[in-house]
Parts: structure tokens; sequence; C-alpha cells
């Protein structure tokens, strides 16, 4: 969907009231679901530089509510475009941030107003006196007066005309954690642990995560005259889904905006994902049940009642919103079997196809017998973490298989692991004034330093030499091992490039050099500013370059997804199951990445480490598998199949 097509399909995303028609009816706040965040971010920044314009016409100025954090991000690079581009001026423009941690400094990397002049303000041509972000240096005992003067601040400018928002897992708002009161005003809040566990990325750690912010409150942000809030990514489903369908609670903040009259809500697929109409679109409204629409209503029957597919009865289906379905296949009895079929066909044990094979129903070709794959990896363990079993099949099933680690994962080696390397390497007695400035500046670094280029080079060398060790484990040559080190990653910083046309140059030539028969890519899009997304871009981007060369033809990609989350039931195309020796094997494999193990630096929201997650989300794959009236498999890897 180009952006135009957008705008005009959604009609600029103005605003209707929620609920009114029979599809919508469970939502109570309005909302748009786009294909992609980019492509709502670009009409998010269309209505804002159409608010800003009219406000500069009435010769009047317009009062932005801005927020941090990655959801807005795509939203400012496309007001910079249109500032450079396109003539928009921000004379005119005055903005209130909604918070900030505190105690920070303004020139830390992790502050807000660091952010806001590095995505907005140090592009555009406001006035610096037209900037407000909450101060994170404010005495404990100027804290209150300092919030007061914040609010008088707003209404001197007239109001909020606009407030952009983004959502936290907890269902904050700004940092509204859950208890916030409806008209509560600018204050200091203390943080949610999970708040400050989605941060940690940002700091390196939690340790380092401010406890405290400065927030607009609840009554503030409801004071605008519009407000829009942007929701990105499968992790936000859930509480997505709440907010825009659960009861008006204290405890989750963002539900307060169901009673503000000019709210919208903007979403892509993933975030919309848990919604009522999209989740079950039978349960809402009649349905074409095509063969998707049937397998993923036929399993989540199956799960709802705790029922293998070949025992549910005609009144399951018809007392769970699915008569038309039952009536379209005339009873249970033959559809169950249909699905049945259908779900035994994704298992293999083959997952580069059985050679001379007659079943026609096996997810992948039999021909040619020995294929060339690739398995891209984002960072240099996700090969391993993600389909580590299916990766020692297609070795043991003599296929030309080729590792291609996207990035060199420097950034996720601890100070404390790079500094043991680096004096182990100088009590060997080798001289080298670049192990000494390393050692130097590893003992000398803060929270706000970047790394110096070599302290960088040495974490990615750890990060190469675990994953070499990993795969010679997985029995693969070295020479089949590729280090990409793409250039949109090399920022030393949490904060990543955009994807350039050099990244995707590099895995182009890659492709076509090996030419393979299978791709496999990371699909997992909890984050889709993160670098598995733009990873899995610049495969996407590459494929679309040599699409015309007719090796492509006979090109195959499957994608597969991280440790964070699992494909569903109804999604998988390919279940590669696993033996509990090889579940052994994956578990050893993953161990060889030791600087990601006993306190990794990004552990997200779950405290397990990599292989117990994927253990257990492999072991319930199998589980589900089987509750559905399948085989019993130790673990089960998933993987879906991208058309391109």
């Amino acid at each position: 969907m180009n952006v135009l097509s957008s705008i005009s399909e959604h009609k600029k995303i103005k605003h209707q009231t929620a609920g009114q028609f029979e599809e919508t009816r469970f939502e109570k706040i309005h909302n748009v679901v786009f294909k992609n965040s980019s492509d709502a971010s670009i009409v998010v920044a269309h209505e804002i530089a159409t608010l800003i314009r009219k406000k500069e016409s009435e010769k009047a100025s317009c009062v932005l509510g801005l927020a941090t954090g990655s959801s807005p991000i795509r939203v400012y690079e496309e007001l910079v475009r249109m500032h450079k581009e396109d003539g928009l001026s921000f004379s005119n423009v005055i903005t209130f941030n909604l918070d900030e941690y505190v105690p920070i400094q303004p020139n830390d990397i992790q502050s807000y107003y660091h952010f806001m002049h590095e995505h907005l303000f140090n592009h555009i041509d406001i006035l610096p006196e037209n900037i407000h972000i909450p101060n994170g240096t404010i005495q404990s005992k100027d804290l209150h007066q300092y919030c007061i003067d914040y609010e008088l601040k707003i209404k001197a400018a007239g109001g909020l005309d606009f407030q952009l928002l983004g959502i936290g897992r907890t269902g904050h708002i700004g940092f509204n954690e859950p208890g916030s009161h409806f008209n509560s005003g600018t204050r200091s809040i203390t943080l949610n642990h999970v708040t400050r566990v989605d941060a940690a990325s940002d700091f390196l750690g939690i340790d380092h995560v401010p406890r405290k912010a400065i927030t607009m409150g609840v009554g503030t942000i409801r004071s605008a005259k519009r407000i829009v809030l942007l929701a990105w990514g499968i992790n936000k489903a859930s509480i997505i889904q709440n907010t825009l369908e659960g009861d008006i609670t204290s405890q989750m903040p963002a539900t307060y905006l169901q009673r503000h009259e000019n709210t919208t809500v903007i979403l892509d697929e993933e975030a919309s994902s848990e919604l009522t109409r999209i989740k079950t679109p039978w349960l809402v409204t009649s349905c074409i049940w095509n063969p998707t629409l049937q397998k993923k209503a036929i399993v989540w029957l199956s799960e709802l009642l705790g029922k293998s597919v070949l025992k549910l009865t005609d009144n399951d289906y018809n007392n769970n919103g699915m008569s038309s379905l039952l009536a379209e296949e005339g009873n249970a009895y033959d559809l169950n079997i249909k699905m049945f079929n259908a779900l035994q066909h994704t298992i293999t044990g083959w997952p580069g196809g059985k050679p001379n094979a007659e079943d026609i129903h096996r997810p992948e070709r039999t021909s040619p017998a020995k294929k060339r794959v690739i398995i891209f990896s984002p960072h240099p363990d996700d090969d391993v973490i993600s389909m580590g079993g299916t990766f020692d099949r297609l070795v043991e099933q003599g296929h030309e298989v080729h590792i291609a680690y996207q990035t060199s994962g420097n950034i996720a080696v601890s100070d404390e692991e790079a500094l043991k390397f680096a004096e182990v390497t100088k009590s060997l007695q080798i001289q080298s004034d670049t192990i000494e400035d390393i050692i130097t500046n590893l003992k000398g670094k803060n929270l706000h330093s970047v790394d110096a280029l070599n302290t960088r080079t040495l974490k990615g060398m750890i990060r190469r030499s675990e994953s070499l060790a990993a795969t010679r484990y997985m029995g693969l040559a070295d020479a089949n091992v590729h280090f990409l080190d793409l250039p949109f990653y090399e920022t030393g910083t949490v904060k990543k490039a955009n994807l350039s046309q050099k990244d995707i140059d590099i895995v182009a030539h890659l492709i076509d050099t090996i030419k393979p028969h299978q791709i496999y890519a990371a699909g997992d899009l909890a984050d889709p500013h993160g670098t598995h997304k733009v990873c899995l871009d610049a495969v996407f981007e590459a494929l679309t370059i040599l699409k015309p060369n007719k090796y492509m033809d006979n090109c195959w990609v499957w994608l597969y997804r991280g440790a964070w989350h699992e494909w569903e039931s109804h999604e998988i195309e390919m279940a590669v199951p696993m033996s509990p020796d090889q579940v052994l094997k994956k578990r050893h494999a993953i161990f060889f990445h030791q600087s990601q193990k006993d306190g990794v630096m990004f552990q997200g929201d779950d405290s397990r480490e990599f292989w117990v997650r994927v253990e257990d989300r492999n072991r319930l794959t199998a589980k589900k598998y089987n509750n559905l009236g399948l085989a019993d498999y130790a673990a089960i890897e998933a993987f879906k199949r991208h058309h391109f």
C-alpha cells in the first residue's frame, strides 16, 4: 500500500465515532489499522503538517504535545523531510513534551531532551524558546512548583492543539503508570518495574534506569483538542486490545482515552492482532471462509474448548459463531478431517525436502535433493536460538548450508566481558598499543560514553569467535559462515541508523553469489524498529532487486521467530520436530555464545536465559500440536513461508 492510497483509504485518519459499525462494536476508541508502521507514520505526520499550515494561515500558534520512544521516530523523520523538501515551517509551532527521566542530564544520550533534538528539533526551524521539555535536573524541593509552572505554560500557550502518544506495556500514556488519576496534572512519578525493564536496553541494563520521572498528567493529556496514539508490533497487541475494548480503569491509564471525544489510535497489523474483529472475526460479523480463515478459526475453537480437532462437533461450531462455516462445509466430521490433514501436512523432519518422496503435501519440494541454503541471523546467535534444530537437520541431511550473520552484535557484549578478553590478551605478553587503549577506555568508561572503535571491534570479535565455535559444533565449515557486519548497526549505541542501500547491496551480493534454493530469515517483529526488523527489510529489499534473475524462481523463503515469540499454531506452514537429543544439541550450541549468558545485557521482559525460554517455547509449540490431536514430539521449531 503506497502512502497516497493509505491517505485516501483512511481519509487522513479523521476521527470517527467508535463502535458504530457491527464490525467494530467491541471497540470504544476510534482506530485505524495500517499494513505497516511506516505508512501509518507518514499519514500521521501529514495530519500534523496540515494542522501547522492551517494555524499558520490563521496567524496563530500551533501547540503540539510530543512523545518519545521508538513509536514516533518515523513521524518525526517525515516531518523533517517535509520541512527540508516541501517547505513546511515550524516557526509558529510551540511544543510540550510529555515526560522526562529524573535525574538525568539534558546531554545524556538516554534523555528525552537529547532524543527530541536528535530526531526533530535540530533539523527544523522551530524557535528554541518554543521548545518545552521537562527538566530532568530539577531538585526534589523544586519539583512541585516546577510541575505547576509546566501546566501554566501549556495553558498560557492556549492549550494543546494536538497530542501525540505512545503506549507502554503497563498501559501508561506519558509516564502515567497504573493507579494514575483521571484528572491528574503534571507531576513527579515513580516508574513501574515493567516500564524500567522496557527501558533497560537504552540504559545498558535495568540498574542504570532512573526510578522517577516527570510526566504530564492524564488530565493534561485529555485537555488536548486532538489525540493520536501510535502502537506498533506484536508486543503491544494485548495492551491495545484492553485499551480499546476493555473497561476504563486506573490500572490501565490509556483506557481513560475512551472518554476523549477526538482520539484516534493508529496501529500496524501486529499491534491490532488481538482485537476481536481481527483475531476472531466470526464472532463479530459474517465471514468469507477462505482456507486461511478456516484454519485460524478451527485451531481457535480446538484450543478454546480443549478438544482435539477430530473431536469437534456440530454443536461446537454452532455455539461459537461458526455456524456459517459448518453450513458451507456440510458437517463437522468432514471439516475436521480436512483441517487435521492440513495441520498434519505442516510437519516434516526434512526441512530441505525429502528426496524421492511421493507425498506432494510436504511443506518443501523434493527437488533438488541437495539444496543451497542461506540462514540469515540478525545477531550472532539468532541462528541456533531460533532454529538450531532445523540448522542441524539441514547440515545432517547433506544440504549446502550457509550462515550469514547480518550484524556484529558488538553492543550486546558487556564491558566486563570485553575487559576480560583484553586482559587475557595482554597477559600473553602481546605488546599492543590497541590493547592498552581498549583496557584504558573500558576502565575509564561511564554510563553515557560510546565505545571507541577499537573497543567495538574487540566486542565484535568476541561475538564472531563464539559464532564460529557454535557453527563448527553444528558441523559447518568456516568457509560457509559469513559475517556481513551491516553498516546500519555500527553506531556504537543502542540507536541504529536507518537501512541504507549499502546494507541492501551487501545482502543482495551474498544471495547472488550463493544462488540459494532456500532462505531462512528472522520474522520476529516484536519491535518494528528493532534490529530484527531492519535485517528482515534488508533481505526483502534484496529479494526485490534479485527477483528478475532466473535462479530466484526456485528460491523459497522461510521466516522463523526468535527467542521472544512464536508463530501462532494456525500460522505455521512448516513444523520441524526435534528429538530430546536434538534439543540438547541445540542447547549446547547456544552455550557457545557465552557473552550472552549469565546476565545478558538485553534480556528484555523475560528474566529467563535465552536457552531456557527457547526450549520452553519449542516445547509449548509441540504441546499445542499434540493438543490439536497431532503426534506428541519433544519440541517443534516453526516457520512461515514468505512469498515475494
